[in-house]
């Protein structure tokens, strides 16, 4: 077979490159700063995959695959960096995914993130959410607050249930236990159950995927303890409407009041290509639950949210807009980015109408 896995991680390293396909019929794939390039080569056949695939995968996740159809799990490449892998059956055949984890934990300030969000770290309890699609960064930013408490709080004990393992957290001045599920515990909500017995200060959830991690998490953050954790959605109030719409009907009202108590923040963020230079920005929209805030989602009225984002700047408060419409006067991303990711294009096209208009008037 002309390809070795130890060259495409190493190749992925060397490129900066996110993510690795392997697939029957085609050459490996790689992704660079969001464009899914070729390695130059023959295309794989299914008994290459199959020899890719057994490089890297233990006997008990084949059998995983055989079984149940895919596996995931995280690996080392030695010191260089680590990989999250899903290997799944594709039409009969092995097939995987590799997406690379940087190895050097980023600061607030590499991400992008605001000042603002820091405090988040030192609350006593609560629920601060990250969320947005995949490969929006949400674990990066996770990684960088946990590190940030792991540095900063010697009281802290903080506990991690990942689906898999990402970034590895060394004990600084806190206490890290870092569990990963289907490898130390079965599921999150068994891992949050039995977290609470283990005297922690801080709990981060990987995903809070179904309707019992939401509610271990809520209860953890009610008990006093600062609950971190990822959704896939985009917004305050849909990742609040989410939450709410996953419990049954007779419990909306309940999980509303919780929310709008244990509450923290919600940090919205979609990776962006760079129009500067090859790379991504990150763009985030920032809202804190304020007791205004808290009444809007108690009283169910989440639509009106984005109104409170807007105007609660002296909160660190910051609309998606508005962190599109920054990066762009920075000339990190083009007016097309702007224009496509905007919650309110109408609005942001007069901005960017406005914006021209008296850079006209400052060149006459």
């Amino acid at each position: 077979m002309s390809y070795q896995m130890s060259d495409l991680l190493q190749l992925m390293v060397s490129e900066g490159a996110a993510d690795l396909h392997i697939r029957v019929n085609i050459p490996p794939v790689i992704r660079v700063h969001g464009v899914l390039v070729r390695v130059e080569g023959p295309l794989l056949r299914p008994e290459d995959t199959e020899e890719l695939m057994r490089s890297i995968t233990s006997e008990e996740h084949i059998q995983h695959v055989r079984e149940k159809g895919g596996a995931d799990f995280g690996f080392a490449f030695g010191e260089l960096a680590r990989f999250r892998v899903s290997v799944f059956k594709e039409k009969g055949n092995f097939a995987m995914v590799l997406r690379q984890i940087p190895s050097k934990l980023l600061t607030m300030e590499q991400i992008g993130l605001p000042a603002s969000v820091k405090e988040f770290l030192y609350k006593p309890r609560g629920l601060v959410l990250v969320t947005g699609p995949t490969g929006s960064g949400k674990t990066t930013t996770l990684a960088s607050m946990i590190n940030i408490i792991n540095e900063e709080r010697d009281e802290a004990h903080i506990i991690t249930v990942e689906d898999p393992i990402e970034y590895y957290h060394k004990h600084k001045k806190a206490v890290v236990t870092q569990r990963e599920v289907h490898v130390d515990v079965p599921s999150f909500a068994e891992a949050l159950r039995r977290a609470l017995r283990q005297d922690p200060d801080v709990i981060l959830v990987g995903e809070l995927r179904d309707l019992e991690t939401m509610e271990a998490a809520i209860a953890a953050a009610e008990t006093g303890h600062l609950v971190f954790g990822t959704l896939h959605t985009t917004g305050a109030a849909k990742t609040i409407d989410r939450i709410v719409n996953a419990f049954p009907t007779n419990q909306q009202e309940q999980i509303r009041i919780q929310l709008s108590t244990v509450l923290q923040a919600v940090i919205s963020q979609l990776l962006l290509p760079r129009a500067d230079k090859p790379g991504r920005v990150a763009v985030f929209e920032i809202m804190v639950n304020t007791p205004a805030v808290g009444a809007l989602i108690r009283d169910n009225k989440t639509f009106r949210i984005n109104s409170d984002i807007q105007t609660g700047a002296k909160y660190g408060m910051m609309t998606l807009d508005s962190c599109l419409l920054d990066k762009y006067t920075q000339g990190l991303i083009s007016q097309e980015e702007v224009i496509t990711k905007s919650q309110d294009s109408a609005g942001i096209l007069q901005k960017l109408q406005e914006m021209e208009e008296a850079k006209s008037n400052q060149a006459k």
